[in-house]
């Protein structure tokens, strides 16, 4: 299955919205068929056990290495861009819509487009 990374903004305007908009965004990756990982779900592990900023930069690049495609969420973010950038370097395929990420997933692996899938979507 294909492994979807998501990035978007994490500290600004709203960490918890913005972990609520990852999540959002996963639950309809989910639904075609794909895997996502949301690295935002640190938000919760952080407030538990604090660790370094560089520590979870870290782990999320290492992470990052091994997806196989990755969704840009709407937002103003430097970390985001710089996963972008990351994803960009290693050849790993960046979609800035899920109905692109849809047909891509669909041409790659044959798996449901987004008209296969949008009636997961009207939750």
């Amino acid at each position: 299955m294909t492994l979807v990374y998501i990035a978007g903004p994490y500290t600004e305007p709203d960490p918890e919205q913005n972990v609520n908009n990852a999540i959002d965004a996963a639950e309809k990756v989910l639904a075609a068929g794909m895997i996502p990982f949301i690295p935002h779900l640190t938000h919760y592990w952080h407030l538990r056990y604090e660790h370094p900023w560089a520590t979870w930069l870290q782990i999320d690049s290492e992470i990052l290495r091994r997806c196989d495609a990755v969704l840009r969420i709407p937002g103003k973010s430097p970390g985001a861009e710089h996963e972008v950038q990351t994803a960009k370097i290693l050849w790993i395929p960046v979609f800035y819509d899920i109905e692109s990420l849809y047909a891509w997933n669909k041409e790659i692996n044959g798996a449901p487009a987004l008209a296969d899938v949008n009636r997961f979507n009207s939750r």
